[in-house]
C-alpha cells in the first residue's frame, strides 16, 4: 500500500475526526453557558441537581460515557438506540459542555461585584448588565483555560474508535491490520500535529483579538 493510498484512507477518517471535533466545539460552547446558568442558580434544587450531573460528568471517563450511550439503550431493552456517530458527539457534547461551564462560572464569578452594583445603579436590568457589560470581560478571562480543553478536544476525538466510528485513529488500525505496516500508525501523528498547530493559532489571534477589554 503506498503513501498517497494511505494518505486518502486516513484523510476519510479525518473526516470524522473534524466531525466530531466541529459538532462538539459549536454545540457545547454555548450549551455550556446554559448548565452555567443551572449550577449559579437561585433554585436551591435547580442548583444541586446541575452541580451534581456535572459532578458525575466531570468524575466518570469520556470513553465510558461514549460506551454508555451507544450500548446503554439496547441492554436496558429501550425501544430506541443511537447508532455510531451520533453516541460519539450526544457523550462529547455532554462532556466539553460540563467541563465548559465550569471555566465560565469561574470567569463570571471573577468579575467584581461592583461591575453589576454599577450597572443596576445606571438603570440596566441584569440581563443588559450581563450582556452587554459582562460578558466580553467573562470570554477574555477563559479563553486561556477554554483553549487548554479545545486542544484536548482535538486527541479526544480519537476515543470514538471505542465504538468502532472510522476517525483517523481506527483508519490508521484497520491499515495496520490488513496490510501489515506500521508506519500509518506514526504519519497520523503529523495529521494531530498540524491540526493542533492550527487551532493554536486561532486561539492565539481570538487571545489577541479579545485584549481590547480589560480585566
Amino acid at each position: 500500500m503506498g503513501f498517497l493510498d494511505v494518505t486518502k484512507s486516513l484523510s476519510e477518517g479525518f473526516v470524522y475526526t473534524l466531525i466530531i471535533f466541529g459538532v462538539t466545539l459549536v454545540a457545547s460552547l454555548p450549551l455550556g453557558l446554559v448548565i452555567t446558568f443551572g449550577s449559579m442558580s437561585k433554585i436551591l434544587p435547580i442548583r444541586w441537581l446541575t452541580k451534581v450531573f456535572v459532578w458525575i460528568i466531570r468524575g466518570t471517563p469520556l470513553m465510558l460515557q461514549v460506551i454508555i450511550i451507544f450500548y446503554g439503550p439496547g441492554l436496558l431493552n429501550l425501544s430506541f438506540k443511537f447508532d455510531r456517530l451520533p453516541a460519539v458527539l450526544i457523550a462529547f457534547i455532554i462532556n466539553y459542555s460540563c467541563y465548559f461551564s465550569e471555566i465560565y462560572r469561574g470567569g463570571i464569578e471573577s468579575i467584581p461585584k461592583g461591575q453589576y452594583e454599577a450597572g443596576q445603579v445606571l438603570g440596566m436590568t441584569k440581563a443588559q448588565i450581563f450582556f452587554r457589560v459582562v460578558l466580553f470581560q467573562v470570554i477574555k478571562r477563559v479563553v486561556p483555560p477554554m483553549g487548554n480543553e479545545i486542544i484536548t478536544l482535538v486527541k479526544d476525538t480519537s476515543l470514538a474508535r471505542v465504538i468502532a466510528v472510522t476517525e483517523l485513529v481506527k483508519s490508521a488500525e484497520n491499515i495496520i491490520a490488513v496490510k501489515g505496516i506500521i508506519w500509518p500508525l506514526f504519519y497520523i501523528g503529523a495529521f494531530y500535529l498540524l491540526f493542533t498547530a492550527l487551532v493554536t493559532w486561532l486561539l492565539h489571534l481570538a487571545e489577541k483579538k479579545m485584549s481590547y477589554y480589560s480585566v
